[in-house]
């Protein structure tokens, strides 16, 4: 080993700073042979943990350390750093003690000290000094500062307090050499400061990055966090290329004569030992009623709720009941129960809306009595040992979601009741992703953003994908990279920091609550409102034994609360969904058709066709389905369907299996399957079933021989065949992978049921809480907006009479929400149902400006206002609003300013109960597509008109795909889709030929159109701006964006001659083949006949068979809505000549 470690280390984690990955630095250290290597990142402890156990898998010892900020006054001032000093002071932990003692200084740095830096002060550094060696740090030191200025003696009363507050032997003075002319000066006079005051000196290397090569990436790094370029020559960099993890060779090279100051880091490595142990759980106690333990009181409450959910207890539900007691009492999780009880409880009290269940605890029954979940387990056959198993000793692991919008009152709850040092929530690191370490590379390095940006749209949408992996996947992307250097460099920097923490920020969901302050544990920083953060991350926290929980805000919820609000105001009784009726047939019908826009889980276009061809009937199939609509399962969902309609004869392995299998067809959907069926089969118990589940998931041979081996034995233990055995051995095997959680699948059906319930019966209410909670959103909100008028509920415009902030209902139709108008603020908002309040009656514009705050109300809302429709109902068209604004406000502001100077009664005609006369200055209304494309602006609708005006219906039966499908389309698959032509770019190519982009609006949405020489030539003519235009082309896919290639196009005004329909094919889907469905297909035909062929597929025995001349059709505005009510959504297409 070496005669020197280093002790000033900075990691990826000295965010946009340090630079040396933490597996490099730590291998690299080893193979310089190197007994130990220290972390001392700035003012926090993000990477101790990953380089902690990066340390003890490759055998060197671990110095866990801070390179801490000091200020020169009180930590709580908040002074410019040009009146008061930041000082650097490195900080390392030599036991148990001293690293809780650094955990507790970065907290107080964080939450008490952080102006612009995290600091800290001697007044803590004296409470907090124990077990602690510290190092005078950098050129930013105190006591190098104080030198470098010529004030030896009070450099010298510096060192000698920081001696005072550490003891003697665990101050250190640092020298450095980096080739810096400051750093040279100091030698003598830290050499001197040590003669006089009998402090140590220890050499280090203020570590930035790992090799000396990687200068330019950690300058990069600095670069991309000062928001400079590489060129700017005033930018923050380190002067020179010496910040590397040097040898202990080029160490002893920098300080020949100083052979004592290397020595001493082994001194202080030897002295450094600190064991972070990996606990199973550090649960809080929950608060318990006297003269009773946590378990007893846990029972108590279970059987109590036990009564509750259950009319008559039967011995099964008792034991089961007994059973799950008796197993959390034995792992030692009651406090953990009661704790998720009481904040449930609390949740419930205040009535916020909470999920029925989410993941394995929904299979629990003391979860289910203690209103924890709201799944019936022994209903629903979920199974315990799937959340908790007694043979294999693991944290318990409930997640709930909330209200969206009242989740924060649940963790304030918490954080309440246990303390605010006991609860907090939980850091995540956004780190660089392939497309993004392009970007920030290509801008520091000043290439033209159209040339960055094109490289990083030739990157995969993947996610989780590299530059790497990118470069062997796009030949083009691997071209480029070869042939320009320019391009080379910022791929190869990218490929460095890729990987590396960028920033840090909030888990959305996880919290964590600790049985002391978790200052213990883990330092703390400031979070969101008054909830602490970790520093170390989730995965971190569960290795070092923390309860997490994850509080998770569903929106879904919201949507569903604001929807039983609406119904409960129409109505005046509110309906409890949870005593949903399973079997409701509207709501199946709504299913069946692929009406399953804003419905839980169940509304993108492929789970359309899904249900489509399924055509539910029970709860089950919802359940199924959510369980296989993932990659991989997606391959059984057609021999689900068959199997459900009767096409497919369902077999089992063994007849002993068709109770597990029967709901499911034969097929292993769920992973609790796979654990009654080794069971039943091979007399495991269930928590060695679950053993099993995850043996076999992992794919490992020797595992995977192991395992079947046991199972084999079992089941002819139990009298079953060995082949038999084996059979169902390769089937485990083969669906280990596809198995979806039970209990999570019924849990979620019961949301994708309610929303569709309610859906179903209530849809003006339901469609009014959707758009409300959408919200922010533009393209939902327009989305659900024609989802509504597709169900023939009309949109209101909005009304400053009668608009609330969101969404609401006016009898049977929804009234658009003044928050949805672009440039209105809540104050104003709130201002005007303040008014309304107030009965005072708003009649006029000129009454609206005389009430609603000015302050609130600028010009530039009023405009928004008036380009909305919000001031229509006033009675005076938008033009002329918008031509006397000006005038109107500067006589408005004139009246209030007399009435404030108390001038108003000598003026007559300016009485506070007389109107203002006001001499209107009359101006044409706007053309309506004017007055439409101001509208759009605003609502990102059309509400008061339609662009395409009585063409809409015509479009409508000629398009092939609605908007939100495109995305979902195949690269090539052939679309036809028409809209507002709004913006035509033409290019001239290479060769010199004109091409052209296009921008098309399709409901609301903007869809890109390429029009390639020829076609652009073609069609021409009929590319003319705010026109209706029809497109045939290929879809072209670039990750989420999709474009169009124009192969033809035609104005609407010319669309009957231009398009003419060749055939109208209208498949007929598996299930669809009934005599009654085909005689309503029949009726329709017949009812509109014409000189359109029609071909029926038959998507089951997949032909075509084209019907005679009798039943050739006329193709008209709702053909094709017709169709699709009876056959379901995509059975119609026209196919032109």
């Amino acid at each position: 080993m070496t005669n020197f470690v280093h002790l000033h280390v900075h990691t990826e984690y000295s965010l946009l700073d340090g630079a040396s990955r933490i597996d490099h630095l730590v291998k690299k250290a080893k193979s310089l042979g190197m007994s130990a290597l220290a972390i001392t990142d700035h003012g926090s402890m993000y990477g101790v943990i990953p380089f902690y156990q990066a340390c003890m898998k490759e055998g060197i010892k671990p110095i866990i350390g801070v390179e801490a900020y000091i200020t020169a006054g009180h930590r709580t001032d908040r002074i410019s750093r040009q009146e008061q000093k930041i000082y650097h002071l490195v900080l390392l932990a030599e036991n148990e003690t001293g690293y809780k003692n650094l955990m507790k200084l970065v907290s107080i740095a964080h939450l008490e000290g952080f102006y612009y830096k995290p600091r800290i002060d001697k007044e803590v550094l004296r409470e907090y000094h124990e077990g602690i060696i510290a190092l005078s740090a950098c050129l930013k030191g105190e006591v190098n500062d104080y030198l470098l200025q010529g004030q030896f003696e009070k450099a010298k009363e510096v060192a000698i307090d920081y001696q005072l507050i550490f003891g003697k032997g665990n101050f250190y003075l640092e020298i450095q050499d980096h080739g810096l002319p400051e750093q040279k000066r100091l030698f003598d006079l830290i050499i001197k400061l040590s003669q006089e005051t009998g402090i140590p000196i220890v050499a280090t290397n203020d570590v930035h990055y790992v090799e000396k090569e990687d200068a330019l990436i950690q300058d990069v790094l600095m670069t991309i966090g000062t928001g400079t370029t590489l060129e700017d020559e005033k930018r923050f960099r380190f002067p020179t290329k010496e910040f590397y993890l040097k040898s202990a060779q080029e160490m002893s090279d920098l300080f020949p004569l100083l052979k004592e100051s290397l020595e001493n880091t082994i001194v202080i490595a030897n002295r450094c030992h600190v064991e972070i142990p990996s606990r199973l759980s550090i649960l809080p106690k929950f608060p318990l009623p006297e003269s009773v333990t946590s378990d007893q009181y846990l029972e108590a409450l279970a059987y109590k709720g036990l009564e509750k959910r259950y009319q008559n207890i039967t011995s099964k539900v008792k034991d089961r009941l007994d059973y799950e007691l008796s197993v959390i009492k034995k792992m030692g999780f009651s406090d953990y129960f009661l704790i998720v009880w009481d904040f449930m409880k609390y949740a419930h009290k205040k009535g916020i809306m909470t999920g029925p269940g989410r993941g394995s605890a929904a299979g629990s029954l003391v979860a289910y009595v203690l209103g924890i979940t709201n799944v019936d387990p022994i209903k629903y056959r979920l199974l315990f040992e799937r959340f908790l198993n007694p043979e294999r000793v693991n944290m318990p692991d409930i997640d709930i979601d909330f209200h969206y919008e009242r989740r924060d009152e649940v963790i304030q709850y918490v954080t309440e009741k246990y303390g605010e040092h006991r609860v907090a929530q939980i850091i995540t690191f956004g780190t660089f992703a392939a497309k993004a370490a392009i970007r920030d590379v290509g801008r520091v390095l000043n290439i033209p953003y159209s040339k960055v940006d094109r490289i990083a749209k030739l990157i995969p949408n993947q996610l989780g994908i590299t530059v790497g992996q990118a470069l062997k996947e796009n030949p083009e992307l691997y071209s480029i990279y070869q042939k320009d250097e320019e391009t080379k460099k910022m791929i190869q920097i990218a490929m460095k920091i890729e990987g590396m923490p960028r920033h840090h920020s909030t888990h959305a969901a996880g919290v964590v609550i600790a049985d002391q302050p978790l200052e213990n544990y883990t330092p703390l920083q400031e979070g969101q409102g008054n909830i602490l953060l970790t520093q170390y991350s989730m995965g971190i926290l569960e290795t070092i034994g923390l309860l997490k929980m994850d509080f998770l805000g569903l929106r879904n919820l919201t949507i569903i609360e604001r929807t039983l609000d609406w119904i409960e105001k129409a109505r005046g009784k509110r309906i409890q969904l949870q005593h949903f009726d399973e079997n409701d047939r509207k709501t199946y019908e709504l299913l069946s058709q692929g009406n399953t826009k804003g419905v839980f889980q169940l509304e993108s276009p492929g789970m359309i066709r899904v249900l489509q061809e399924l055509k539910p009937s029970r709860f089950e199939d919802i359940v199924a389905i959510l369980a296989l609509y993932r990659p991989g399962p997606m391959e059984y969902i057609p021999e689900y369907i068959q199997a459900k309609h009767g096409q497919r004869k369902v077999t089992y392995p063994h007849k002993s299996l068709e109770p597990i299998l029967k709901d499911t067809y034969g097929i292993i959907v769920y992973q609790e399957q796979i654990m009654q069926i080794a069971s039943t089969m091979a007399g495991f118990s269930l928590g060695e079933a679950d053993l099993l589940r995850r043996a076999v998931g992992k794919k490992k041979r020797e595992i995977l021989l192991k395992e079947r081996e046991h199972f084999v034995h079992g089941a002819i233990q139990n009298g079953y065949e060995e082949k038999v055995a084996n059979d169902v051995y390769d089937m485990i095997v083969r669906f280990a992978d596809y198995g979806f959680n039970r209990s999570h699948a019924v849990a979620y059906a019961f949301i994708a049921f309610q929303t569709a319930y309610l859906k179903a019966h209530y849809p003006v209410e339901f469609l009014t809480a959707l758009i409300s909670e959408s919200m922010g959103n533009q393209g939902k909100v327009t989305e659900y907006i024609e989802e509504a008028r597709k169900m023939g509920i009309e949109v209101l415009p909005p009304d400053v009479k009668h608009s609330l902030y969101s969404f609401s209902i006016e009898g049977n139709k929804i009234r658009f929400g003044l928050g949805a108008i672009k440039n209105i603020g809540v104050q104003v908002i709130e201002s005007i149902l303040q008014l309304r309040k107030s009965e005072k009656e708003i009649q006029s514009i000129i009454d609206f400006c005389l009430e609603v705050d000015p302050k609130v109300c600028n010009r530039k809302t009023m405009e928004s206002f008036i380009l909305s429709g919000a001031f229509d109902s006033f009675g005076i068209h938008r033009a002329k609003l918008m031509a006397n604004l000006d005038d109107l406000l500067e006589r408005i502001q004139k009246r209030k300013k007399l009435q404030n100077d108390l001038q108003i009664d000598l003026f007559e005609d300016l009485q506070p109960t007389s109107k203002i006369e006001f001499d209107w200055i009359e101006v044409a209304p706007y053309p309506e597509q004017e007055r439409l494309k101001k509208e759009k602006e605003l609502l990102g609708v059309y509400l008061s008109g339609d662009p395409l005006g009585e063409s809409r219906e015509l479009l409508n039966s000629y398009t092939s795909h609605h908007f939100s499908e495109l995305i979902h389309l195949n690269e090539g698959e052939i679309i036809t889709i028409g809209g507002l032509l709004t913006e035509l770019k033409p290019i001239v190519t290479k060769k010199g030929d004109p091409m052209a982009f296009a921008e098309m609006e399709v409901n609301g949405n903007l869809v890109e159109l390429v029009l390639f020489p020829m076609v652009y030539q073609k069609y021409i003519s009929e590319l003319q701006i705010d026109q209706g235009l029809l497109v045939k082309g290929k879809i072209d896919k670039q990750g989420e964006k999709v474009k169009i290639i124009v192969e033809k196009a035609t104005l609407l005004s010319k669309l009957k001659n231009d398009f003419r329909p060749k055939f109208v094919m209208i498949k007929i889907a598996k299930g669809n083949e009934k005599t009654a469905t085909l005689t309503k297909l029949k009726n329709v035909l017949m009812k509109r006949k014409g000189n359109v062929p029609v071909i029926l597929y038959y998507e089951r025995e997949k032909r075509s068979r084209r019907l005679s001349n009798k039943y050739w059709i006329e193709v008209d505005q709702t053909l094709k809505e017709e169709i699709e009510t009876i056959l379901g959504k995509n059975s119609y297409a026209i196919h032109f000549g």
